[in-house]
């Protein structure tokens, strides 16, 4: 937004320098375009129009434009993206990772952090930490755990689809077959085949 003000403060000095305040405005708002200012200018054209606008002059439409789409700093944009970041279907060591990235440098006390990490968690993983016997006390300590949490239900998920092929296999035992030379673990693409 300052980058647009910027070049409209140059381009009235330079070309339009002279004209008359209400020529600048018009000019200045057509170059106003798009989503939500698109509606804004609407309301504001038809202020002007009828006369019911206190904006007199170019300095005063500015001024407008900085106070409703003021940019937001860095601190709003990062709170911002704290709102947003959920764990989802990812691991909750990238969930803590983002986590951190979008935190560091931040103004955020303790409490309302932890807060918004448990929020983002999977409800799995939220409800287990909560039923957890000594809760974390710190973010530090809420992020550790939830990961530790994470790789363990993952692991048992993979243990439990192991045992159910053992068990779906004649006799109960699963081998694994393919050429153990190709790949890490045989077969291609260093899958394991199981018979």
């Amino acid at each position: 937004m300052s980058a647009f003000i910027n070049a409209a403060h140059l381009y009235l000095r330079m070309k339009m320098n002279g004209e008359a305040a209400t020529t600048q405005i018009a000019w200045v708002l057509l170059y106003v375009q798009g989503g939500v200012v698109e509606a804004w200018k609407d309301n504001l054209l038809d202020e002007l129009a009828k006369g019911e606008s206190e904006i007199k002059t170019t300095e005063e439409l500015f001024t407008k434009i900085r106070n409703e789409f003021r940019e937001t700093s860095e601190e709003e944009r990062k709170v911002e993206q704290l709102w947003k970041i959920e764990q989802e279907g990812r691991t909750c060591d990238k969930y803590v990772q983002e986590f951190k990235k979008v935190t560091r440098e931040s103004s955020c006390e303790e409490r309302p952090l932890i807060e918004e990490f448990k929020k983002g968690l999977n409800g799995t993983i939220r409800r287990k930490l909560a039923k957890a016997e000594k809760l974390p006390s710190t973010i530090g300590e809420w992020q550790e755990k939830a990961v530790r949490l994470d790789r363990n239900q993952r692991q048992s998920r993979v243990e439990e689809r192991m045992l159910r092929r053992n068990m779906a296999c004649p006799g109960g035992n699963a081998q694994p077959r393919g050429d153990y030379g190709e790949g890490l673990y045989g077969g291609r693409g260093g899958q394991i085949i199981w018979r």
